[in-house]
């Protein structure tokens, strides 16, 4: 379990270092019960005011073991850049099937499909990954782009809780303002 608990951080990890950041925080409806952290990027002090802003939300069973996380991150444009929201999207799911790769563990994603986040246009992409065989966590991205600001949110979890959780992933991005 520990294995897996590392496999589902460091995936989570990849979003840390993700060019997607956003300059002002979004407005977000995390779901009770969830554990609600502002992730502050290494080095930079917690009152320092920052062009990088990431929200994260965790789910734990009664014995502190993560079961989801999902994660909005968003960064600041540069005036005239075009983000390659598909290429950058493809490098994050190529770096996720990496990682767990290097664990022991197969995966099979989604292809990239459109879909929404907030009021933005987005492309969608979900990951399953197995254990000789057998379904142990699931991964969606989401990435969208706005005028001056892009965003990724990503979820993902224990099979069970994955799907256990789609009515608070649903909600969250329902109610996610950007």
């Amino acid at each position: 379990m520990i294995e897996f608990r590392k496999s589902l951080l460091s995936s989570m990890c990849f979003l840390l270092v993700s060019p997607f950041v956003q300059a002002a925080d979004p407005e977000i409806h995390w779901p009770s019960g969830w554990q609600v952290e502002e992730v502050v990027p290494d080095g930079e002090a917690p009152g320092k005011p920052q062009a990088v802003s990431r929200q994260r939300a965790i789910k734990n069973d009664e014995n502190g073991n993560t079961l989801m996380v999902m994660e909005l991150t968003g960064t600041p444009i540069e005036a005239g850049h075009k983000v390659n929201l598909q290429g950058v999207l493809l490098e994050m799911r190529k770096s996720i099937q990496k990682d767990f790769a290097q664990g022991g563990y197969q995966s099979v994603c989604s292809k990239m499909h459109p879909s929404t986040l907030s009021r933005l246009e987005a492309l969608e992409t979900t990951c399953v990954i197995t254990e000789n065989g057998r379904h142990v966590l699931s991964q969606t991205l989401v990435g969208a782009v706005d005028t001056d600001k892009a965003y990724v949110f990503s979820y993902a979890g224990q099979a069970e809780a994955y799907e256990a959780s789609k009515a608070e992933v649903g909600s969250v991005r329902d109610s996610l303002k950007l």
